[in-house]
């Protein structure tokens, strides 16, 4: 286990988003995460990539309080595995897993918040964040590169300007943090009721340093109905590596 200087790691899964921008059939009511890829949920595809790390001290999954589709799976962990209940928002998920593991977890730990629907992550950009972290004061996040030429729009949907997509990074997950530090920022956000998309984006608010940490492209976030036949070839390839 990769506990340096007596720090853990804990994961957190969100998994509380009912979601909204995956049209799906009026027959099928299950929110995205419970999608079966290759027989079984791309929840449990996520979780079972993620529990082949070997440092954690335990996994995290925030669900929906509506949430029925949870109990039907059959998950089958090495490493322990708690569930509790997320609020309307992300940051409201995250600070419920949070305040979970807020009596086994120091200050000084490492919280690493994963997308419930990202289960292409690959354990070695996992690995590779972790390494490229461990000695920071606050932590970061895995990004991937911008291969496309990015338009800057204005009203009506027309270009503004191409800016250099040099300078952008698509932020993705597992993003890594200081116990601590996390949950301060959260609920400073949550106190200035500022509107943030991910952790990173409530640790800039509070004006920590980002370390970015280059993962690879076919980590993607399964959002729309598309993607479920990408995600369908890489795990698939996965499984065959």
């Amino acid at each position: 286990a990769m506990n340096i200087n007596n720090e853990q790691f804990w994961a957190i899964v969100p998994a509380a988003g009912i979601g909204s921008r995956m049209q799906l059939a009026a027959t099928e009511e299950a929110p995205k995460q419970y999608h079966q890829i290759l027989g079984k949920t791309i929840l449990e595809h996520t979780l079972e990539r993620i529990d082949q790390l070997d440092f954690l001290a335990g996994i995290t999954v925030v669900l929906n309080e509506k949430d029925i589709w949870w109990e039907t799976l059959n998950i089958n962990l090495s490493n322990p595995l708690v569930t509790t209940i997320g609020g309307t928002e992300r940051i409201d998920s995250v600070l419920n897993g949070l305040q979970v593991i807020a009596s086994q977890a120091s200050e000084m730990d490492w919280v690493l918040v994963h997308d419930a629907v990202r289960p292409c992550v690959s354990l070695e950009d996992i690995r590779l964040l972790v390494e490229t972290l461990c000695a920071s004061k606050t932590g970061g996040l895995l990004v991937t590169p911008v291969t496309e030429t990015l338009k800057k729009l204005s009203e009506g949907c027309k270009v503004e300007k191409t800016v250099p997509r040099e300078d952008y990074r698509l932020a993705a997950t597992p993003q890594m943090f200081r116990y601590g530090a996390l949950r301060s920022a959260l609920e400073k956000v949550l106190t200035d009721n500022s509107l943030i998309t991910d952790e990173a984006n409530a640790m800039e608010n509070a004006g920590h340093t980002i370390q970015c940490v280059q993962g690879r492209a076919d980590n993607i976030k399964i959002t729309h109905k598309e993607d479920l036949l990408l995600a369908e070839f890489f795990l698939n390839r996965a499984c065959h590596d």
